[in-house]
């Protein structure tokens, strides 16, 4: 809808550990909100000496290399993420984990299902910073390893694969325990 990307944070996990970072603002070319402002913190003034979009998702791309990706309400940052490499020709991302669809599946009972919410209720590593890309992906990657050790108790035989963890996150809501216990079953 014409809205850019202006900041873009990763983590990789090794054996349960965040060991790499990375993070950028990234410049829109154009100018943001008012109400953008106030919700991340990142300013015009900020911006407009950041590297362009371009530049940032080539970076971010070499960072990544084939890893799959995971987030936080991922089917927006997919969005925002493969319009930016559209506009400088890079093919579409890896495939893509979500943690709210994987939460709304696993912590029924949770107040909510917002980052900062599930952060609290399970009293996961955070900085209380939130809405900047870095913070919040360092705080959806804790997410997703509790989230993963939770499938794996109910597997108890094998740590899930991506591709289970994706399929489960696509299950309804009602039936999904039946599935993963059926899914334990099989392996």
């Amino acid at each position: 809808m014409g809205d850019r990307a202006i900041e873009i944070g990763a983590v990789r996990i090794r054996d349960g550990d965040i060991v790499e970072r990375f993070q950028s603002l990234m410049n829109p070319g154009q100018r943001i909100s008012g109400f953008i402002e106030d919700y991340t913190g990142i300013t015009n003034a900020m911006l407009a000496n950041a590297p362009t979009c371009a530049a940032v998702l080539r970076d971010f791309t070499d960072f990544c290399g084939n890893d799959p990706l995971v987030a936080h309400n991922a089917s927006f940052d997919k969005r925002f993420l493969d319009s930016e490499r559209s506009h400088i020709g890079l093919p579409e991302t890896s495939p893509f984990a979500c943690t709210l669809l994987l939460a709304r599946r696993l912590l029924q009972d949770a107040p909510n299902h917002q980052l900062g919410t599930l952060v609290s209720t399970l009293d996961l590593p955070n900085d209380g910073t939130f809405h900047r890309a870095l913070a919040d992906a360092e705080m959806t990657a804790h997410l997703w390893l509790r989230l993963v050790d939770q499938v794996f108790l109910t597997c108890q035989q094998t740590p899930p694969s991506f591709a289970l963890l994706q399929q489960f996150s696509r299950k309804p809501i009602k039936s999904c325990h039946l599935w993963l216990k059926k899914q334990a079953s099989l392996i």
